[in-house]
């Protein structure tokens, strides 16, 4: 499911951000409609065919409460950006093994999509609420700010939708700081190691070269008593 799943989610990006953008009225505004509920359809499928297959259906599902979450909750329209979360999650499912460089990149991009899609959803949540955030370039700023822990306050959610969002953003500015700093982390322990490594070989070969000429010299005595 991961192809599927990963061209869903792009064409959900494509109808939400059309109808929270340029607002498109008549035929092109049922085209994004459809769009938003096959989209949603594919994610069911997806979370359906995996409860299915699981071996303890009950603890799966237990440990799945978020993925249930992604499916239920997106059928009101204001929490439709959940939907997007199903693709996060399918790539962060990889990156245990992947490599150092990779994981970053992914956190980079992850972190992108995320600010754009938080802002988004507080402007469908804000624009007619008559807060501070009227247009997508207060709602980007806002979700950066946000997102980094800053938080200056010249912009901030109203509505009950738009916190939500907020909360969300706010644990993935965290989460985001974790991974950074884990990555900084790791990157240094395995350089240390790498050193100490280099170090122990350098000392483990200097003690053999120590050894035979220790070896060396107790032959040449050995001759010298001999011939003497």
């Amino acid at each position: 499911m991961e192809w599927p799943l990963t061209i869903a989610a792009c064409a959900f990006l494509a109808a939400y951000a059309t109808q929270i953008l340029a607002k498109p009225q008549g035929a092109l505004e049922a085209v994004a409609e459809v769009v938003l509920w096959l989209t949603w359809a594919v994610f069911l499928v997806d979370y359906v065919v995996r409860l299915t297959l699981a071996d303890r259906r009950w603890q799966w599902f237990y440990r799945h409460l978020l993925d249930l979450a992604i499916v239920a909750l997106p059928m009101l329209r204001p929490l439709r950006l959940m939907r997007f979360l199903t693709v996060l999650a399918l790539i962060q499912r990889t990156t245990g093994s992947m490599l150092r460089g990779k994981v970053a990149i992914y956190t980079v991009g992850a972190t992108v999509l995320t600010v754009f899609l938080a802002g988004l959803a507080v402007l469908d949540a804000e624009q007619n609420s008559g807060g501070s955030i009227k247009n997508f370039a207060d709602a980007i700023w806002w979700a950066f700010v946000t997102i980094t822990t800053v938080g200056y306050g010249d912009y901030y959610p109203v509505t009950v939708t738009g916190r939500i969002v907020a909360v969300g953003l706010m644990i993935g500015g965290i989460a985001l700081i974790g991974v950074v700093t884990a990555t900084l982390a790791s990157w240094i322990v395995e350089r240390v190691s790498l050193e100490a490594e280099r170090t122990a070989i350098a000392t483990e070969s200097q003690v053999e070269s120590l050894r035979a000429e220790v070896a060396e010299l107790k032959d040449m005595i050995r001759a010298l008593d001999s011939a003497h």
